[in-house]
């Protein structure tokens, strides 16, 4: 199940977060190999937590060179949104109580993820619709260099959302086939 899981993100990162350009700075660590896949185990949110403080301890003991970001996969927990909503404070605070913060940064993503302000079928919510659950762990003074770096990177999330509102339907069932598998159950 773990590689089929961790096949299924690859998949979703190489086809909608770089083959769409959602994140300009994705590119470079997939194809040196700098990104970890960590599918997670956990069905409760204390083991959670513990995934995702040795994912971060990981991180800090690895070489930027070696290991620059971590996708921790969650298939058997927080398949509600609004649960893993309000798992992200947890996850902060973890940050914070391991003082964390300031080095690494959570993005998240999730099958039924819904900007505040949207409509759960709204198109903007692809841009952070993805296979499972995941916490995006980043490394924060990497990130702030590639933002540095980028020409306009507060065009990024309107640019997406542009990209994301494009789409046919037929490239949203090729992209999203997961999403479609959930409307038919």
């Amino acid at each position: 199940m773990e590689q089929d899981v961790t096949q299924v993100v690859e998949q979703w990162l190489t086809n909608v977060v770089v083959g769409l350009n959602l994140c300009p700075f994705a590119r470079k660590p997939q194809r040196a190999g700098q990104i970890r896949y960590k599918v997670s185990e956990a069905d409760e949110d204390n083991a959670l937590l513990a995934d995702l403080l040795k994912e971060l301890q990981l991180l800090d003991s690895t070489p930027e060179d070696e290991l620059l970001t971590t996708l921790l996969i969650i298939p058997k927990h927080l398949q509600d949104f609004s649960d893993y909503n309000q798992f992200l404070d947890l996850a902060e605070w973890l940050l914070k109580r391991n003082r964390y913060e300031g080095t690494y940064q959570l993005a998240s993503f999730h099958p039924d993820y819904q900007f505040a302000g949207t409509a759960p079928e709204d198109a903007e919510n692809l841009t952070n619709r993805a296979p499972y659950p995941i916490l995006h762990l980043l490394r924060e003074e990497n990130l702030a260099k590639m933002i540095d770096l980028y020409p306009d990177p507060e065009s990024i999330p309107e640019n997406n959302i542009q990209r994301v509102e494009s789409l046919t339907q037929e490239e949203k069932l090729r992209l999203f086939p997961y999403l479609f598998q959930q409307m038919k159950k």
